[in-house]
């Protein structure tokens, strides 16, 4: 069976410490005049800076350089990140003229199921405990279009996330569209490790 071609961006699916995902998040804000649209499984960094409340900003990560967490509810109000798992908005719109509330993931051991990127060259087990970048992709409005790219596997230590292994489930196999498990490598909050 082929894999299925369905990006999610990140998604949390457990914890290096042997857990299983707990589903905290850390609160933070987006600037009213933030005019990036952004979704759950996105990738962002600190935006340097607050809302009236005291609560960091974010914006979208880049393709390259550190991260600082993963994107797992949004809403006009804080209010609406009571319960991250059951939430009705799931992106944010470029279009937005109000200050946002996120819910991130900013442990840096989570680990992340994420899609291989549809172009070039499939990962194959060579790659496993390499290091490698994302691919930015636009959210199909509702979740995040963000994957694994396979053009920058390498043990550099800088780039963003560590490939632990391939997401072992009947419907999914190395090729195209593969999902991975992987880590945030190049973290805000930890110093990047070299891969293997």
């Amino acid at each position: 069976m082929a894999n299925a071609n369905k990006p999610r961006g990140l998604v949390p699916v457990g914890h290096l410490l042997g857990l299983d995902w707990s589903g905290k998040a850390r609160l933070y804000s987006i600037d009213a005049n933030y005019a990036t649209a952004l979704a759950i499984g996105d990738p962002v960094i600190t935006g340097g800076g607050a809302d009236a409340n005291g609560v960091p900003n974010i914006i979208l990560a880049a393709a390259t350089g550190a991260i600082r967490g993963v994107i797992v509810g949004l809403g006009t109000k804080e209010g609406l990140m009571a319960n991250p798992s059951n939430l009705d908005i799931t992106y944010k719109p470029a279009s937005q003229t109000t200050v946002w509330s996120a819910m991130v993931i900013d442990d840096p051991y989570v680990i992340f199921e994420t899609q291989e990127v549809a172009t070039g060259t499939p990962l194959t087990a060579a790659a496993i405990g390499l290091n490698t970048n994302l691919v930015l992709g636009a959210n199909n409005g509702y979740v995040s279009g963000w994957t694994l790219d396979n053009a920058t596997e390498d043990v550099t230590a800088t780039l963003q996330c560590r490939i632990l292994g391939l997401a072992r489930r009947s419907d999914n196999a190395f090729g195209l569209y593969a999902k991975y498990l992987v880590t945030i490598n190049n973290h805000e909050l930890k110093a990047g490790t070299v891969g293997l």
